[in-house]
């Protein structure tokens, strides 16, 4: 058996939900894309950054390796659903202007095929399909570099004034 290891630095989440409350959605996603704003604890631990970023629209890059496996021999379901609740709720947070907030409300997520570290890495993307007032709704697909998916979404997120 091989063993392994990995050491995560983060910052102080507090500090980073602070900085948003003085930026839209898109000014505060696109400051931790460019490394003016640090990445939250779990891109770090996880290891994803952001690729795009518009109003509406978010993707990502996830590095496939054996930390991310279950006992079965693959990439857990549970990181699956967690970068796609992280696409679909950021292109939600992407057209929030300063001032108002979200939260996942629910996930549904459909597993299509198995992931491992042969595909190396992974690009999740999510979009918007519809933000009223009081609740935004998203989709989201894992694929690799040949575009084939291995796993979709979709949110129902609640949309306040913070």
């Amino acid at each position: 058996m091989t063993a392994g290891s990995r050491l995560i630095e983060w910052e102080d989440p507090a500090t980073l939900a602070a900085l948003g409350r003085d930026l839209s959605g898109l000014e505060f996603l696109t400051g931790i894309k460019d490394g003016r704003i640090p990445q939250p604890p779990i891109s770090k631990l996880l290891g994803f950054h952001f690729t795009h970023l518009e109003a509406g629209a978010v993707s990502l890059v996830l590095p496939i390796g054996a930390h991310l496996y279950n006992p079965i021999g693959s990439v857990h379901g549970g990181i699956a659903a967690t970068v796609l609740d992280t696409v679909m709720g950021c292109s939600v947070h992407s057209m929030l202007p300063k001032g108002r907030a979200y939260s996942t409300l629910e996930i549904k997520i459909n597993y299509l095929r198995p992931m491992t570290h042969a595909l190396g890495e992974v690009k999740v993307e999510g979009r918007v399909v519809n933000l009223g007032r009081k609740a935004g709704f998203a989709e989201g697909k894992i694929m690799d570099g040949a575009g084939k998916i291995y796993a979709t979404g979709t949110t129902t997120c609640a949309v306040w004034d913070a």
